[in-house]
């Protein structure tokens, strides 16, 4: 059976660069949010040279097109409001992109695929983690 994923953007970068065996992931049902693509074009807007930056872009509007990007919409913004009072709470501050992808996984009921253990997303709330 199919997992139901949200990549986070290190996950995203490994899967692009190579970095992962992608052959887990194959049969997974997989979606990313948009502040990830934002942070992925933000890459694109660095790259060090236009071949690159060109590349990016071909790669990003690859993934794009074939996994399912998720909006920020009035449910997520309750999920991530309800995660961001949670942190704030418990003293432990985390990135907001971080906490954006984790709301969309718990309104999509999505585990979030993740390599960076700095995020903790396990840590919070309902949120389940898959390590790649």
């Amino acid at each position: 059976m199919a997992r139901r994923l949200i990549l986070d953007t290190n996950t995203l970068i490994a899967y692009e660069r190579g970095a992962i065996d992608r052959s887990p992931l194959d049969a997974d049902d997989l979606a990313i949010a948009t502040i990830t693509v934002a942070e992925f074009r933000t890459g694109i807007e660095l790259a060090d040279s236009a071949e690159r930056a060109a590349e990016r872009a071909r790669v990003l509007a690859a993934i794009t097109s074939a996994v399912t990007v998720l909006d920020y919409t009035e449910r997520t913004a309750a999920e991530h409001a309800r995660l961001l009072a949670h942190v704030r709470r418990s003293g432990t501050p985390r990135g907001a992109h971080d906490l954006i992808i984790a709301a969309h996984a718990l309104e999509h009921g999505r585990a979030v695929a993740s390599r960076d253990a700095r995020a903790r997303f396990g840590d919070l709330p309902g949120v389940a983690v898959v390590h790649v």
